[in-house]
């Protein structure tokens, strides 16, 4: 399936080249000296996830939002990023809004840092007390580190 929206094509599905994700990761400082063995769990993440949308200015790759859901109850919104110089033209509340589509009726959460507080409250999801209710996390890659994996 795709559409257009504000003269970009966005694309949904899971199969999505490895290539495309490293460089939104790398543009929103989330990659940087990846050992080329590791660069295939970039299109594996999208093949692993529920539903994913892509957004595209030609051949170049400019958005992206993959979900992890149960596809009844609950879905997380994972890895949405917009390549810098694209962001303030609603590409991101557009991929919101289209993840939510999906499960209408579930429960979605995003789990993000504070600067990403205020979009999400833009695209209607509610930001709780993070003093009475927070998100318990393990960063594997933190151990991975420690380990010298990467």
């Amino acid at each position: 399936m795709y559409q257009y929206f504000n003269g970009f094509v966005i694309r949904e599905g899971t199969d999505v080249p490895a290539d495309f994700v490293e460089s939104l990761f790398k543009d929103a400082g989330w990659a940087k000296n990846i050992p080329s063995w590791q660069k295939e769990k970039y299109s594996l993440i999208f093949k692993n996830s529920t539903w994913a949308f892509t957004v595209w200015d030609n051949e170049r790759m400019i958005a992206m939002v993959r979900v992890i859901s149960d596809q009844i109850m609950a879905a997380n919104i994972m890895d949405l990023v917009v390549l810098t110089e694209y962001r303030g033209k609603g590409l991101g509340k557009k991929l919101v809004e289209l993840c939510i589509q999906k499960l209408p009726h579930g429960d979605w959460f995003a789990h993000t840092s504070a600067n990403n507080f205020k979009f999400y409250e833009s695209c209607g999801l509610e930001v709780k007390d993070v003093s009475t209710h927070g998100t318990c996390v393990y960063y594997g890659y933190i151990q991975a580190r420690k380990d010298g994996h990467r």
